[in-house]
């Protein structure tokens, strides 16, 4: 008989190690590369000391002349609290003892909950790869009736997420918290959610719900902040991306241009091409596909890609159309306190009641931070038009 200690054993000794390989596996080339280690976690906080060029540690000299002074590396450390990542999963008791006498049905009620766990934590691990650690979604730019805004940046996979709104100030409005994306039309610009909004949020923008400042520092923080890593970027050369404005217009030389940059003035090697599909599209016009450009299979991804002076270009649906990104992925890290794992109360047990509700929920946690080691040998090119067949 199929009970709720039975469901606990199994989410516990056969769903986590499943789950757990396909939440590191498959969410995106640059995921795939990036290293994963518990290496420099220091409690809550991971701890990255960083050399900040060359400090001249080998020299010439004469034969009977005095041996070189000793040459002192110059450090920066990075220290940033590890962010808390959850997914949950909710069965209902009803759902439960439906299935109590049939070990198929209890099979597929759990199969079903977790294939949709890891495909949500999947879509935001990979746009969290991309945003600015803020969870931001979008501005609402004006309201069109008491359920449908206009929003800037709509993107179709906003369908279904889960939002709060904060206004122009960063505070969030009490009556449109917990709110939940029903529809989207990228004809208008406009998203409708799940209920009428009746305080004025028209200039505030979208987070995903609860997660305000809470997320992963990707690469929106690391190329468009003015600070990082608490280093003001334009004091700290070091941690400032080199960025190159293409003026809107994209061309075969710039691609070239900035690979050749990263090597020669700051001495890093880009293996990795991330930009949008539009973008990718407009990158294989662009070049000769007998010279520069060769469809193949990245065998360490399992990827289709094209290349660049042989480094693969990606695309991401996560990843704005007006930027290419150029990155050494040996210079990331995600630093992690564990791998995912469930959440247990005192007892061990993973499948708790909802409060209130004929329903338990079971969450899996993983705490983690994105780290760029050598920020100022990544690279973007930005402002161009990525429609095909077009230079500007």
């Amino acid at each position: 008989m199929i009970t709720v200690q039975n469901a606990d054993a199994a989410l516990k000794e056969y769903y986590l190690d499943a789950v757990s390989a396909q939440l590191n596996e498959g969410i995106s080339p640059f995921f795939t590369a990036i290293e994963k280690n518990t290496d420099n976690v220091n409690g809550k906080d991971v701890n990255v000391s960083v050399v900040k060029g060359f400090a001249g540690n080998m020299c010439a000299g004469a034969e009977d002349g005095e041996l070189p002074d000793p040459y002192k590396n110059r450090y920066a450390s990075i220290v940033l609290p590890l962010k808390n990542l959850y997914g949950t999963i909710e069965i209902s008791d009803k759902a439960l003892r439906a299935s109590r006498e049939t070990s198929g049905a209890f099979v597929n009620l759990l199969n079903a909950e977790m294939e949709g766990l890891v495909a949500s934590a999947k879509q935001n691990f990979k746009r969290m790869l991309f945003s600015d650690g803020t969870g931001k979604l979008c501005t609402i730019t004006g309201k069109t009736s008491s359920k449908e805004y206009s929003v800037n940046g709509l993107k179709e996979y906003f369908t279904g997420l889960n939002v709060d709104c904060y206004n122009s100030l960063g505070t969030a409005v009490s009556g449109a918290t917990n709110l939940f994306i029903d529809k989207i039309d990228l004809a208008k610009g406009t998203v409708t959610f799940n209920r009428t909004i009746t305080d004025t949020i028209v200039n505030g923008s979208l987070y995903i719900h609860g997660s305000k400042d809470n997320e992963l520092t990707g690469l929106g923080a690391i190329f468009d902040g003015s600070m990082l890593y608490g280093y003001d970027t334009d004091e700290e050369e070091y941690f400032k991306p080199y960025k190159s404005d293409c003026k809107n217009t994209l061309t075969e030389e710039m691609l070239g241009d900035m690979l050749d940059t990263l090597e020669e003035r700051f001495n890093s090697k880009a293996d990795i091409i991330l930009c949008s599909y539009a973008t990718r599209r407009k990158i294989a016009s662009l070049i000769d596909a007998n010279r520069r450009v060769v469809n193949t299979i990245d065998a360490r991804a399992g990827y289709g890609a094209v290349t660049v002076n042989d480094v693969p270009v990606y695309a991401d649906k996560f990843c704005p159309d007006d930027r290419i990104y150029f990155l050494n992925t040996g210079d990331f890290t995600l630093a992690q306190l564990c791998d995912w794992e469930w959440l247990e109360d005192e007892d061990g047990k993973i499948l708790k009641q909802v409060h209130g509700k004929a329903a338990y929920s079971a969450t899996l946690v993983k705490y983690a931070e994105l780290i760029c080691k050598r920020p100022c040998g990544q690279g973007m090119l930005y402002n161009f038009n990525a429609a095909d067949g077009s230079n500007g």
